[in-house]
Formats: structure tokens, sequence, C-alpha cells
């Protein structure tokens, strides 16, 4: 087996063009899978009682709540094994047939198509944690940060390119349309091109990865354990011990449960704005796939701009001031006027100015208050918890939207997501977090 070249051009580009293909899937995720999953499998009568906008918050949450328990898993087989390629490609595979089997599922067939786009999406993320794991097999200390960036901009632009492709679709579609294409057929189409991008440039982008060929000792305890109970007590173990260990570290600890609240108010918005625009504000497909474009290229710029803020002011003002924005938008969503795309795209620009600041600044804030020995055992543990707070918000909203029987008053409750965030993030002391880290010691 091959070993992969740290550093080398090809390599990197390689990696890097994983995430031009999968943020693809991710970005149709957001922009049309709701919407077109409240518009033609739900409809407006809604299912057995329940709202599109209440089944899709709740599908996100359980999907939240199975990447919770699965990440320390699959961080630990990431860690261990040196099959990192082989699991990458596996998982991209059963995602890409999730997605083209959502695609033809019927109208009205609201547990299946909710079945595969959880299939899917368990899959989409399983497929990034031995991408990203591959990150330190290609860089060195000095160009880790770099490479890591260049992912994220070639998730932009590929996520922004095929969206556009997509939103060409929805606009020749249409009862009126020349190509005789309907909404229903178009937005079908787009869910499978999502997927084909994905496997595209994913299979290119495997084509130039490969495993180290080594893999780290499995600890004696686990001699005689099968493969199954060793990954799981490996991956649950590191995570209880180094949550234990946050004991000792208050302010470090602190910035965690303020990353929760805030990062579960931001996910949420991010996840079921597709749902409640269609429903609730009565806007079409081509709308509202057009404000998700809006959205990727503002974050972009967002991103760099909060990135000068930060410099000026300092990261934990920057991302409070992004907390609060996001918190008066996100309340602001409550009083928007139904069928009327303008105000809209105004609300999804501003969304997107914050949303790249809040991910790029929380990132970075916190990889400066973590021991540097220790920032693979901080990050795996920073994703588990990621995904833990993704959990809460969805489930919330879809509990609110269900008992008033709209999104509005839903939308409106993840405002105190953002408060108690912002509130318990400005309590934190980063220069006492991070002049602590030299203290950690390994368990």
């Amino acid at each position: 087996m091959s070993e992969t070249l740290r550093n080398d051009r090809k390599t990197i580009f390689g990696w890097a063009m994983y995430d031009w293909a999968v943020s693809a899937y991710s970005v149709t995720l957001a922009a049309i899978l709701p919407a077109f999953f409240a518009e033609f499998i739900v409809g407006d009568d809604g299912w057995n009682g329940w709202s599109a906008e209440t089944i899709w918050s709740g599908t996100v949450s359980i999907g939240s709540l199975a990447l919770f328990l699965a990440m320390p898993i699959l961080g630990a087989i990431a860690d261990y094994g040196a099959f990192k390629r082989s699991f990458m490609g596996f998982f991209m595979l059963l995602g890409v047939a999730f997605t083209a089997a959502a695609a033809l599922v019927p109208d009205r067939s609201v547990p299946l198509f909710t079945l595969m786009v959880l299939g899917s999406y368990l899959a989409f993320v399983a497929s990034n944690v031995f991408y990203d794991g591959f990150l330190t097999d290609i860089t060195t200390d000095d160009t880790v940060d770099h490479v890591s960036s260049k992912g994220y901009a070639y998730g932009y632009v590929g996520g922004g390119i095929l969206l556009i492709i997509s939103l060409g679709l929805l606009f020749l579609s249409g009862e009126e349309s020349v190509t005789g294409l309907s909404t229903n057929t178009a937005a079908r189409i787009a869910i499978v091109l999502s997927g084909l991008w994905w496997i595209g440039f994913g299979l290119y982008s495997l084509s130039h990865l490969h495993d180290s060929g080594e893999s780290r000792p499995i600890p004696s305890r686990y001699a005689h354990s099968s493969a199954v109970r060793t990954y799981i007590g490996l991956g649950f173990g590191r995570t209880f011990a180094t949550a234990r260990k946050l004991r000792y570290f208050p302010h470090l600890m602190a910035f965690i449960i303020a990353y929760i609240f805030y990062n579960d108010g931001t996910q949420t918005v991010i996840s079921i704005s597709g749902a409640f625009a269609s429903e609730t504000l009565d806007l079409d497909l081509t709308t509202i796939t057009s404000a998700f474009l809006l959205v990727q290229f503002v974050a972009f710029g967002g991103a760099l701009l909060f990135g000068m803020v930060s410099y000026r002011m300092g990261p934990k003002r920057a991302i409070l001031w992004c907390i609060a924005i996001f918190g008066v938008l996100t309340g602001v969503a409550y009083f928007l006027p139904t069928g009327q795309a303008i105000p809209f795209y105004g609300l999804a620009a501003l969304v997107g100015l914050v949303l790249g600041g809040v991910q790029a600044l929380s990132r970075s804030l916190y990889a400066t208050m973590i021991p540097v020995h220790a920032s693979a055992e901080f990050f795996g543990f920073f994703t588990v918890f990621s995904k833990f707070s993704a959990i809460w918000g969805p489930l919330v909203y879809s509990l609110v939207s269900h008992q008033t029987g709209s999104g509005r008053p839903a939308v409106f409750s993840l405002v105190f997501f953002f408060l108690i965030g912002g509130v318990l993030l400005a309590r934190v002391d980063v220069e006492k977090a991070r002049s602590s880290r030299d203290q950690w010691t390994e368990a």
C-alpha cells in the first residue's frame, strides 16, 4: 500500500477536491431537499396531522442524535485503522445511492423519502470523518491551516457552481416553460445531479489519496475484544476521558457549553430555513434555491470580513457580535411577510454574512485554547459535541411548530439558543483558557 505524500501539490489538490465534490450534496440538502419535501412529498395538507416543517426538523434532530452516537466510533476507526480511504469511499457510494434513491421516491411517500434523506445525510457526515482524517497525513504543522482553508474554499466554489446549475434547471421549469419540465421533475434532476457531482469528483479525489499503511497500536486491554467492541470502547472511552479532564479547565469548558447553544441555533436555522420558507412563507422552490445561492457566496465574504474584524477587536468579541446579529435576524424571521421574496432575500444575505464569521472564528478561537499536543483529541471531541448541539434546536422547532401549527413561533424560539450562548460566551476568559492549556496532561 503506497504512502500518502506530505505537502505534495497533487495530493493536496486531490484532497481538496473532495470538499468540492461533497459540498454539492450539502447545499442541495439545505437549499432544495427541504423545500421539495414540503411542496411535493408532504404537500399543503400535511401528513397524518404533521406539517412538513415539523417532520423535517424532527428528522434533522434524529439524524444529529445518530451522528452524536456514531462520531466517536468513526473517529476511533479513522485514528487507529489504516483504511481511511476505503471507508471514505464506502460511505461516499452509500450516500450517493441514498441520494439517487430519494430522487425516485413518489410524491406523498413521506416515510420512504425521510428514510432516504436520513441515510444520505448519515453517510455524508461519515465520509467526511475519514476525509478530515487525511489532513494530518498530507500536511505538516506549518501547512495544515492553509490546506484546511483551501478545502473550505473549494467547497464554497464547488457547491456554489452546482447550485447555479440546479437553479438554472428550476428557472427553466414550470407550466409555461419551453423545456416542458415540471418543477417537480427539475428538482428531482437537481437531486440526482448532486449525487453525480459527489461521486464524479469524489472518485477523482480518492485516486489521489492513499492510506499510510500504518495503524496506531490498539491498547492491550482490547487484545481479546472483537473489532466492533474495540472501536466502540476506544471511541466513547476517549470522549468520556476528555470530558472528565475538562473539569480542571473551567474556561475551556465554558466555551464548549456556550458553543453548544449558539451552534445549535446556527445549525437549526440552516437546516429548517428551506422548509420554513416553503410552508410558512409560501415561497417557491426557485426563490428558496436562489436565496441559498446568495448565502453560499456571502458567507465566503463574511468569513473574510469577520476575520478582519477579529484582528481589530479579538475573536471573542467578533463572535459575540455574530451571535447578537444572528439572534436578531432569527427574531426578524417571525415577521417576514408571506409570499414576498425580496424581504427573504435581504434576510438571507445578512444571515450569510454572520454565518461565515461565526463558523470560522469559533473553530479558530477553540484552536487557540486547546493544548497543542492533544489537538487531535480535542478536535475529535469538538466534532462530537458539534453533532450533540445540533440535536436540540430542530427538536424544539419541531415540537413548537406542531403545537402551535405555525413555523413563526417555532423560528422565534431559536432566539433563546443565541441568547443563552452569547451570555455564556461573554463569561469566558479567553486568556485564562489559553494560559491553562500547557497544564494539560494526557489520560
